[in-house]
């Protein structure tokens, strides 16, 4: 077995991911099967974070285009990653393994308040930690969030699980010709408008030497075989 390249790190989870095979919602097993993929990574020896969206309860866009204004219509959807983060975290939990939902805004009586020193003294602790709330403030994605949270942390990558497996010139669902990158640098990335993240998500990571794991979560196991190095995947640094 390969040992691990990185030895903390941040995992993207879409929020739509969760869903499952529904168009709305949480799909109970899907949650689960991701859960026992972060367990089986963290096993690696790796300290894991997870930042998980919230679109598959409420996207902020969409809101704030039906008359919302667009900071409200953020606010929901950071509110539906909450939602999502608890849902995760006791899937995390029922199955053995510690697991500490923090969020970015003040909610005492659901979880605890994101903060750099509590989030460290989790992962030291043995626990995934799972973030929720966007970064608290609107107009910056769950992409963002993932590389800011990275960055504050100390971890060494940004592992972004979606539903295809790399970074791609054009949707490779709508465009056959599609071509596949094995890797890009961060302003490559930026320049060629790829969508699979946004750009204020690619510059951050560029200003902080943050490398980004672009891979499909669809395979059971993809998680740590990426961390392995032996996953397929692209891989935008430099």
């Amino acid at each position: 077995m390969a040992e691990p390249v990185y030895r903390r790190v941040v995992v993207k989870l879409s929020g739509e991911y969760l869903a499952g095979p529904h168009s709305f919602g949480i799909d109970q097993p899907t949650v689960d099967r991701i859960a026992d993929d972060l367990i089986a990574a963290q096993k690696l020896g790796i300290e894991i974070a997870v930042v998980v969206g919230g679109g598959n309860m409420v996207r902020g866009v969409e809101v704030s285009s039906q008359g919302v204004s667009r900071p409200t219509g953020d606010t929901m959807g950071m509110l539906a990653t909450v939602m999502n983060c608890l849902a995760l975290e006791a899937a995390i939990q029922r199955k053995g393994t510690p697991a500490q939902a923090l969020s970015a805004f003040v909610m005492p009586e659901v979880c605890e308040l994101f903060t750099r020193a509590a989030a460290q003294k989790s992962l030291a602790e043995g626990r995934i930690v799972v973030l929720g709330g966007g970064t608290g403030n609107p107009y910056f994605t769950t992409d963002t969030t993932a590389v800011l949270r990275a960055a504050e942390i100390g971890a060494q990558a940004v592992l972004k699980a979606t539903n295809v497996d790399g970074v791609y010139s054009a949707d490779p669902k709508k465009d056959p010709a599609a071509k596949r990158f094995d890797r890009l640098t961060h302003s490559q990335a930026i320049e060629g408008s790829y969508k699979v993240m946004d750009a204020t998500a690619f510059a951050l990571a560029r200003e902080t030497s943050l490398p980004i794991i672009v891979f499909s979560i669809a395979e059971p196991g993809s998680i740590s075989a990426m961390l392995q190095g032996e996953g397929r995947g692209t891989v935008v640094a430099g």
